[in-house]
């Protein structure tokens, strides 16, 4: 379901698309609320019982597709995931952004504990292997186009560039401890939400991939060690029930300043819309830079 092509790309324009979406898809847009925007543009509609993605341009057209067929898989094979909804068919695709319709999860705030979250991900990683054509992991795919697109100082688009093509240069000798396979892409708390009986399931299926399992354990780590967003007790529970504590692998370093990296590019992209968004960048760079602590992060 297709209609024409635009290019700007900020919440008015996501709401813009959504509601046009709604009308194709038969979905009621009752009260509209913005939940994040990042490479989706994410809504709460209904009073939070359904909630709308919106794709940021028409290059994220195949990842939605894939989406939609990986949370297929996993209800096939019963597994606790964001399940679509409506009869319509997915994506609804308005001026080239893809949109989609799912399951609201309780109010969208409660989050499963760590040991859910690690009782989860090992799950998720002995399914059988989807009969889709997931792409293999690019860690760096997109950082040059986020940078070069950024609303950033040069010194810190220059500084990023520069540690990005070190990083690639370490992450292509690393030896990893766990089997490649399928992997969710970003697996982490804001993740893994409980739905209004109680039990935790998996968000934001667009990510998937096949890559080093490593990848799907990092950001749990880091948000005990690099954030403090966790305790030391929870991110035990996580290693303990998943079976695997990625910290004590040798790649680690490497891999947490990947994802590093990611996360200030990500966010690089509401840089000129965003003020609090910019102010973060450029310190998150100058932490990079100095070596300073990540402590004083703060979550997007």
């Amino acid at each position: 379901m297709t209609t024409g092509e635009q290019t700007t790309f900020d919440i008015e324009q996501a709401e813009n698309v959504l509601r046009r979406a709604c009308d194709l898809a038969g979905v009621d847009p009752d009260g509209i609320s913005l939940l994040r925007f990042g490479d989706h543009a994410v809504f709460r509609l209904c009073g939070g019982t359904t909630v709308a993605r919106v794709a940021r341009d028409s290059s994220r057209l195949a990842s939605v597709k894939r989406e939609v067929a990986v949370a297929g898989w996993l209800a096939e094979h019963d597994y606790p995931a964001a399940r679509l909804v409506t009869n319509a068919a997915q994506p609804v695709v308005v001026d080239g952004h893809a949109v989609t319709f799912w399951e609201g999860l309780a109010d969208g705030d409660t989050y499963a504990s760590t040991r859910e979250m690690g009782e989860l991900l090992y799950r998720l990683h002995q399914l059988q292997p989807p009969g889709i054509a997931l792409p293999e992991l690019r860690p760096f795919e997109k950082v040059s186009e986020r940078l070069a697109n950024a609303t950033i100082s040069a010194d810190v688009r220059d500084f990023l560039s520069e540690r990005a093509q070190t990083l690639e240069a370490a992450y292509d000798k690393l030896e990893f401890a766990l089997p490649y396979g399928h992997v969710h892409g970003d697996f982490n708390v804001g993740n893994v939400l409980r739905d209004d009986a109680g039990r935790p399931k998996v968000i934001d299926l667009d990510g998937f991939v096949t890559g080093p399992r490593e990848w799907d354990l990092m950001q749990t780590a880091m948000y005990f060690d690099s954030f403090g967003w966790h305790t030391a007790d929870e991110y035990t529970d996580f290693a303990d029930s998943y079976g695997f504590d990625v910290r004590k692998w040798a790649g680690y370093t490497v891999l947490r300043g990947v994802r590093e990296l990611l996360m200030i590019t990500w966010l690089s992209q509401n840089a000129a819309t965003n003020p609090r968004a910019a102010e973060e960048v450029e310190k998150r760079a100058d932490s990079l830079r100095t070596g300073a602590s990540r402590r004083d992060w703060a979550p997007f």
